[in-house]
């Protein structure tokens, strides 16, 4: 008797049918997959409403924390569009396991996308900082023909904290890797920010708009999927995405205590996230680019 063997790997792409663009649609939406982020939510929405996003669709995937409620105190109800999120779905003919948060920003696309002229599908560790302008949609303005925008990310460390320090994240955490395109392994990855009325295929890291995978770094220079890494692709001249990879010591422990939202990658979680952390803190530098946009906007 001949046995099927299993297919092994996560279904880690989906495609979709762009939804109609409404008339009156605008602004940045962000969409976002959390779970227990309650000591730094409130600084995530806080900084990003106070940037111009129009509106936060988060995906609930099964918070016991205070972070919705967080959410809901800090951000304006008419912003905040809350989605319960928290499931495991295979393949059930496969065995596959379908991505939890890939489905998420399919679901955010298809079903909120209609209203916005973009929509940044990011963590909330991560933070897209404009590099001159009063607020993002500033600096989205002179890509108005653009589709698909990917942003490297900026990886930082532990700068050198054990322990949680007082105070957010901006502040305390300034120590990044020094080459945000850097083929370290685990260091280098980008984040998109697309038109969702023209998004055909989803991923976490990439997407395809109108069936294709070219995209454009932020000043609207357009490469192929294969040529967005290469180091002619890099520029943050108009919006940097910060990713607080780690954070202290302390939470980094806490970090890989929570392990990955893949129960498939749970056995080599510890070791994947450690060598990143090593990855980034190899050879750094410090960055003040959230610092000097705090400045600029008046933000104590």
């Amino acid at each position: 008797m001949l046995w099927k063997l299993p297919i092994f790997g996560k279904i880690s792409k989906i495609g979709i049918t762009p939804p109609k663009p409404a008339d009156d649609r605008f602004g940045l939406t962000i969409t976002a997959i959390v779970k227990n982020e309650g000591r730094y939510i409130g600084e995530w929405a806080h900084f990003h409403n106070r940037a111009g996003v129009s509106r936060f669709v988060i995906y609930d995937n099964g918070c016991t924390d205070e972070t919705m409620s967080i959410l809901r105190d800090v951000l304006p109800s008419e912003k905040l569009v809350t989605v319960p999120w928290n499931q495991s779905f295979t393949d059930a003919r496969m065995g596959r396991e379908i991505h939890n948060q890939v489905l998420a920003y399919a679901h955010a696309a298809r079903n909120f996308g209609s209203t916005c002229r973009w929509m940044a599908f990011i963590d909330v560790d991560e933070f897209l900082i404009p590099k001159s302008a009063l607020d993002l949609n500033d600096a989205l303005q002179h890509l108005r023909d653009v589709r698909s925008i990917s942003l490297p990310w900026h990886m930082f460390g532990r700068s050198g904290h054990m322990t949680r320090p007082a105070g957010g994240v901006l502040r305390n955490y300034r120590m990044r890797a020094s080459d945000p395109m850097s083929d370290l392994r685990g260091v280098r990855a980008f984040k998109c920010i697309v038109d969702p009325c023209h998004l055909t295929g989803v991923r976490v890291h990439s997407m395809e708009v109108d069936g294709s995978d070219d995209t454009c770094n932020d000043q609207g220079k357009c490469f192929s999927a294969e040529d967005r890494e290469k180091p002619k692709f890099y520029s943050a001249h108009d919006i940097q995405l910060n990713h607080y990879y780690t954070r202290s010591e302390e939470e980094l422990a806490a970090k890989i205590g929570r392990g990955p939202n893949l129960l498939a990658k749970t056995s080599e979680y510890e070791r994947k996230v450690r060598r990143t952390v090593a990855n980034i803190e190899k050879n750094q530098v410090e960055d003040t680019a959230a610092l000097d946009y705090l400045a600029r906007i008046g933000w104590e």
